[in-house]
């Protein structure tokens, strides 16, 4: 379209009720005129319907004008009109970014601090919703004109000074694309460590946790870290892992996170550095499609403290992904991965999208996004899911709508 194209923007904003985009529309079909753009918003009942057309020189745009004003008049709306030529801001072709902003609370401040760096990058926001008012209240920017690497690491240390979190992402069919949903299991998909609730049962509980903080923030080999931990256990009954089983609590919102994305066809994949003994039960639990883990050596019905098989560590969860992402014919660019840990950096750098979950600093740095909220749902959001939609579907799975 010739950059001289003339145009007209037609705002009306007002009560929304049914029909009036239909009537407006209805209106300019009589009128030799192309839609060139469309955006509508609706905040608490209050309706703001933008519509940009084109023109030739040909068309008398005092008749147009004056069919969009009755409109508005009979419908009882605010109306603003405006001429002018190009089709919009050439920054919009440059793709559009989705910024998803997650606070408890949701301050001014933080939502000042996040415009104001979008704006800084020569940005522009051209829509913001809300996604979810709870357990979290999760906004969306809706912005064009930025380069994602730089706006993300500006966002990113906004988000830091203001207590909140912030994702960036392309829009599109790249975010809509997304189809398997791979997760680490101890303080990720379940509240604490595995092999510190076995410990437990032998008094070691806390040499074995201090271990494990080391190899979580990447100060230890992994393996050799497992090993010498799951050596501490030898001679322990077998009896104890159904007890730590009957004692793990998933993560809040993790039951809801799977349901919701199992209805839109999801896949999901459990990656584990701790042991199938435990993680067997919990993908049985939640219809998980894959899992990976290590497992202990059982002898006349004791822990040796061993293992058997090949280790799963971070080379090996990174591999696991890419191994279920082909199980269910599904691009490593659509993947999701969420870790908290140095074990899962590899993962999250293979995935699509590579998520830390409460995790520790040199995740949270090297992951495309962090999440610090304790509502593991709240990834959902990240996926452009409102907590509405999640809401509504499982009133409609009850049999309430």
């Amino acid at each position: 379209m010739d950059a001289k194209t003339r145009t007209l923007l037609i705002t009306l904003t007002g009560r929304d009720r049914p029909g009036v985009t239909s009537r407006l529309f209805s209106a300019l079909a009589a009128f030799p005129v192309t839609v060139a753009d469309v955006e509508q918003v609706v905040i608490r009942g209050r309706l703001v319907l933008g519509v940009l057309v084109s023109y030739g020189p040909d068309t008398d745009i005092g008749r147009v004008w004056a069919a969009a004003e009755k409109i508005a008049a009979d419908l009882g709306m605010e109306i603003e009109l405006a001429t002018g030529t190009g089709t919009g801001d050439p920054r919009r072709r440059r793709g559009r970014l989705h910024v998803t902003i997650l606070g408890t609370p949701l301050t001014p401040a933080a939502m000042a601090g996040m415009a104001g760096r979008v704006a800084a990058h020569g940005a522009n926001i051209d829509r913001i919703e809300r996604l979810a008012h709870h357990p979290v209240t999760c906004i969306e920017m809706h912005v064009s004109g930025a380069d994602p690497d730089g706006l993300r690491a500006a966002l990113a240390a906004e988000a830091a000074e203001q207590h909140v979190d912030v994702a960036v992402q392309r829009g599109g069919l790249a975010r809509r694309a997304k189809r398997l949903i791979v997760m680490d299991v101890d303080s990720t998909l379940i509240q604490g460590e595995v092999i510190e609730f076995i410990a437990a049962h032998a008094g070691l509980e806390a040499k074995v946790a201090e271990i494990t903080e080391a190899a979580m923030r990447g100060e230890l080999d992994f393996e050799g870290a497992l090993r010498e931990r799951v050596a501490m256990l030898a001679g322990l009954d077998a009896s104890v892992l159904a007890q730590v089983r009957d004692r793990i609590e998933f993560s809040p919102g993790v039951r809801t996170l799977v349901r919701t994305l199992k209805r839109l066809d999801y896949k999901f994949a459990i990656v584990s550095g701790g042991f199938t003994q435990i993680t067997d039960a919990l993908a049985a639990d939640l219809g998980i499609d894959y899992t990976a883990a290590n497992v202990l050596e059982v002898e006349n019905g004791r822990l040796t403290g061993n293992l058997v098989g090949p280790i799963v560590d971070r080379a090996g969860k990174a591999e696991a992904l890419r191994r279920f992402a082909a199980a269910a014919g599904v691009p490593i660019s659509q993947t999701v991965a969420i870790g908290d840990g140095a074990n899962d950096l590899d993962m999250l750098a293979a995935a699509g999208l590579g998520i830390a979950y409460n995790a520790k600093p040199v995740v949270r740095e090297a992951a495309d996004t962090a999440l610090n909220v304790p509502y593991m749902d709240s990834i959902a959001f990240l996926l452009g899911i409102s907590r509405d939609e999640i809401d509504a579907a499982d009133a409609e799975d009850a049999g309430l709508l």
